[in-house]
């Protein structure tokens, strides 16, 4: 896609992850579930948007100029638009997001943040109500120990290869990316499929066994 189609976002919105996951398969794009540590941060967090991808890298040091402290990753929350999702690198245990960050991504309208990587001040997010996906937790600050050095370049996090303007949606279940260009064809895939779905529940609920109600209308 050259330009944001934000009925896309709607249509995701109406999808779960499990179901979105199922249809990247039958299209034959298999693996764009991230990994089981990669959990949302509160109870019915939800997030669904564009991808706007951030590389993260572990440092060791404290920046001398005090000018360039944080300068990478407060660089890439301020280039956050409306229906993003924050997507950040794999960076194990780096000490990453927090409250304030949280503020500020939710004022430029973003949707939320997924990160192979720690948050922090989880009582305050939570609260908030911002919807965070991450790998960890942990009280450590970011300067000196984990730093940006790209944004919008294609990234992995837990385990999936993330490029800016895929869509993402997390919920209870995990996260799930679908490559921007199969966008169309995964969503209406999917609306087709949570269709008949309820057909099948509905069938299920009426004592029709699981094994009858596949051959029938091929889902389980």
């Amino acid at each position: 896609m050259t330009a944001r189609d934000d009925t896309l976002i709607e249509r995701l919105e109406r999808l779960s992850a499990a179901l979105l996951s199922d249809c990247l398969d039958r299209s034959g794009i298999r693996g764009n579930a991230m990994a089981s540590r990669i959990r949302p941060l509160y109870p019915g967090a939800r997030v669904a948007g564009f991808a706007m991808t951030v590389h993260a890298i572990p440092v060791h040091e404290i920046p001398v100029d005090r000018d360039d402290w944080y300068r990478g990753e407060l660089e890439a929350v301020d280039a956050l638009a409306p229906g993003d999702v924050m997507v950040v690198s794999t960076c194990p245990d780096g000490p990453f997001f927090g409250e304030l960050l949280a503020t500020s991504a939710m004022a430029r309208g973003a949707r939320g943040i997924v990160l192979d990587a720690a948050t922090r001040d989880t009582d305050q997010i939570a609260e908030m109500r911002f919807p965070t996906f991450a790998a960890s937790i942990n009280p450590l600050d970011s300067l000196g120990r984990m730093d940006v050095d790209a944004v919008g370049v294609t990234v992995e996090c837990g385990g999936v290869s993330v490029s800016a303007g895929d869509l993402v949606l997390g919920d209870a279940d995990g996260v799930v990316v679908v490559p921007a260009a199969s966008a169309e064809e995964v969503l209406r895939m999917a609306e087709e499929r949570a269709s008949g779905e309820d057909i099948v529940r509905e069938k299920l609920a009426e004592g029709v066994s699981a094994l009858e109600a596949f051959r029938r209308y091929g889902l389980i």
